[in-house]
C-alpha cells in the first residue's frame, strides 16, 4: 500500500507523537509498504533515525502568518517557500518555545475547519502535490487534531483517513473560551470525516469515544511497539537481583524519563525522594532525571533543585539533559527503578515501555493508561494519584525488595518482546489499513 503519514511536528522538543509516528512509519516500511512520512509545522525530532522526507507541510511560520492576516493568505509561491524552508523551521522551533494552548485557541479551531479556516491555501498546496506526486491508498493523522484535512483529502484524493488519539483532551481543555467550546463543536463534526481512529490503549478508547464524542467501535486500540534495536536483551537479570541486594556498593537510583515540566510530576517525585532520604535503613540514594526542558520550564527545575540542596540533598540529585538514543538508554540501564508520576491522565507511557525494554520495574501513579498497562505486564506498582507519601511507599516496595524488583522487570520486558513491539504495531495497523479500504469501497458501492 502507499501510505501517508502527517506528522504534527513540535518544534525543537522530543514529543512522543512523533516518536510514536517515525517508529510506525519505519516499521510500515520495513513490511514492505510505501510509507511516507510528512511533517507538519516543523521538521519532527526523534531520537532514532528519522525516515520524514525534508519537505516541510503547513509551514508555521506561513500558518501563523495566515492566521494573523490574510495578506499572507495570497503570497506568491516563492515567498511561501522561504518561509517552510525547513532550516528556518527547525531554527526557530529549536529556540524552545513551549506550545502553549492558552495562546493558540483561535489557530486550533481554524487549523479544525480545515478549507474553511484561514489555513486554506496550506491545504490546497497539500492536496495538489498529494494528488500529483503521492496518490496515498490510505492517510494517517498523528493526532485527531489534524481532522480538519480529512475532508477535503477524502473527497479529492479518494483516500480514507485514520488518526490517532494523542492526548488531545489535555491541550483542548487549557483552550480559553470561546475557542475551547469552539475547538468541541468542530472537532465533533470533522471526527464523521474520519475512517478509523487509533487509540494506545483501552482507556484513552474509552475516554475519547465519550470526550470528543463518537461510536465506541469507531476507535480501535493499536498498542504502542518499540523497535527495540540498541535495547537489553531478553532475558536480561535486573541487578537489583544479586543475593546481597542493590549494586554499587548499596546504592540505589531512582530514575525519572520525560519532559521537565509540571504535567509530568518531577517535583512529585522530588519530595517522594526527600522522604525516602530520611530512610537510614535504606542505604544511599540517587535521583536521576533526563528529557527535554524547555526555556520556560527551567525555574521549575530551579525550584525542584533548590527545594533538594536546602534538604541536604543536591548533591543526590542530576539533570541529564535531553538524551539521545543510546545516551537514553544507557540512562535507563543504569537505573534501579524509574518513576512517571504524571498529575494528569497519560494516554500513552511511552518512557514506560522503555524503561521495561530494559528490565527495569516502575512505579506509575493509579490513573490513566497506568493501570492498564501494570496489569498486562506486572511491570511495577502503581501508587495513588498525587499523593507524595503512597509515592514514597511504592518506591520503598521496590528498594528493599530487589527480588520483586527484579521480577517485575523481568515480567515487563517479556511483555515488551511479546507484545509492544514496532513489528506487531505494523502488522495490527496495516490490518485496520485494508479495513478502512475495504469499508470505503463497500461504501461507493
Amino acid at each position: 500500500m502507499r501510505l501517508l503519514h502527517l506528522v504534527a511536528g513540535a518544534g525543537g522538543m522530543y514529543c512522543g507523537a512523533c516518536l510514536h509516528g517515525n517508529t510506525l512509519a519505519a516499521a510500515l516500511a520495513k513490511a514492505g509498504h510505501e510509507a511516507l512520512l510528512v511533517p507538519l509545522y516543523t521538521p519532527i525530532r526523534t531520537d532514532e533515525e528519522s525516515v520524514s522526507i525534508e519537505r516541510v507541510a503547513f509551514g508555521g511560520v506561513n500558518v501563523y502568518l495566515q492566521q494573523r492576516s490574510g495578506l499572507f493568505q495570497r503570497t506568491p509561491a516563492f515567498v511561501d517557500r522561504l518561509l517552510d524552508h525547513p532550516a528556518l523551521l527547525r531554527r526557530l522551533g529549536n529556540r524552545g518555545s513551549a506550545v502553549r494552548p492558552e495562546m493558540l485557541g483561535e489557530l486550533t479551531v481554524s487549523m479544525l475547519r480545515g478549507e474553511e479556516g484561514r489555513q486554506r491555501k496550506e491545504l490546497d498546496k497539500l492536496i495538489g502535490w498529494l494528488a500529483r506526486e503521492v496518490r496515498p491508498e490510505v492517510v494517517h493523522l498523528s493526532t485527531v487534531l489534524l481532522a480538519g484535512l480529512a475532508r477535503q483529502i477524502t473527497r479529492q484524493l479518494g483516500a480514507p483517513v485514520v488518526a490517532t488519539l494523542s492526548g488531545e483532551d489535555a491541550f483542548l481543555e487549557r483552550l480559553p473560551e470561546p475557542h475551547y467550546s469552539e475547538a468541541r463543536d468542530v472537532l465533533r463534526e470533522r471526527c464523521g470525516d474520519l475512517a478509523a481512529l487509533v487509540a494506545l490503549n483501552r482507556y484513552y478508547a474509552d475516554f475519547m469515544a465519550e470526550y470528543l464524542p463518537v461510536p465506541r467501535q469507531r476507535v480501535h486500540v493499536i498498542p504502542a511497539g518499540l523497535n527495540l534495536a540498541g535495547h537489553s536483551p531478553f532475558p536480561v537479570l535486573h541487578p537489583a537481583a544479586q543475593e546481597k541486594g542493590p549494586r554499587r556498593g548499596g546504592q540505589v537510583t531512582v530514575g525519572f524519563l520525560g519532559r521537565i515540566c509540571p504535567d509530568k510530576g518531577l517535583h512529585q517525585l522530588a519530595e517522594a525522594f526527600c522522604l525516602l532520604s530520611q530512610d537510614r535503613g535504606l542505604g544511599p540514594l540517587e535521583l536521576r532525571a533526563a528529557g527535554y526542558m524547555a526555556d520556560s520550564d527551567r525555574p521549575y527545575l530551579a525550584e525542584i533543585e533548590a527545594g533538594l540542596a536546602g534538604r541536604g540533598l543536591g548533591d543526590r540529585f542530576r539533570y541529564l539533559g535531553a538524551l539521545d538514543r543510546a545516551g537514553k538508554i544507557a540512562f535507563l540501564q543504569s537505573l534501579d527503578v524509574m518513576c512517571l508520576p504524571t498529575v494528569y491522565q497519560e494516554s500513552k507511557g511511552l518512557p514506560v515501555l522503555e524503561a521495561w525494554a530494559n528490565g527495569v520495574p516502575v512505579v506509575v501513579p493509579a490513573h490513566g493508561a497506568f493501570p492498564e498497562m501494570i496489569e498486562d505486564t506486572g511491570g511495577g506498582l502503581l501508587f495513588a494519584p498525587h499523593d507524595v507519601t503512597s509515592l514514597a511507599e511504592a518506591l520503598k516496595q521496590l528498594i528493599e525488595d530487589p527480588r520483586l524488583a527484579a521480577e517485575c522487570g523481568r515480567r515487563a520486558q517479556e511483555a515488551v518482546h511479546q507484545r509492544y513491539h514496532a513489528d506487531l504495531m505494523a502488522q495490527r495497523t496495516i490490518a485496520l489499513y485494508e479495513k478502512v479500504r475495504e469499508w470505503k469501497m463497500r461504501s461507493e458501492k
